[in-house]
């Protein structure tokens, strides 16, 4: 009998391993903010993450050079915290590209001879 828990867990690390990859491709072309982020990885990708989840991870990019955030008003309501790529973040995008698609690449060769 299967155990439908390690497919689970297995698919929850893979999730985490490329959820920086994932946010910046949602940020490529366009500024968000972080709760229209979540909504785009879940309409777009099929990822469910949380704001506690989301915004620790912006921080982080953020101090990493990789995004910068802007507090944009409203007409109506509070300001929003936007967050776009930097010069940075794009070079580490493109770089992200070509090792995703190696090892894609590298994982579909092997599925096939399997």
């Amino acid at each position: 009998m299967r155990d439908e828990g390690k497919i689970s867990r297995w698919e929850s690390q893979v999730r985490k391993g490329v959820l920086d990859f994932v946010v910046l491709i949602c940020l490529e072309d366009t500024r968000l903010y972080g709760y229209e982020l979540i909504i785009r990885l879940k309409q777009k990708a099929g990822l469910d993450v949380s704001e506690g989840t989301i915004y620790p991870l912006l921080n982080r990019m953020a101090k990493d050079d990789l995004v910068a955030a802007e507090w944009v008003e409203m007409p109506t309501g509070m300001p929003r915290k936007y967050y776009h790529l930097t010069r940075e973040g794009r070079e580490t995008l493109a770089d992200m590209k070509i090792g995703w698609r190696r090892f894609t690449s590298s994982v579909d060769t092997l599925l096939e001879h399997s």
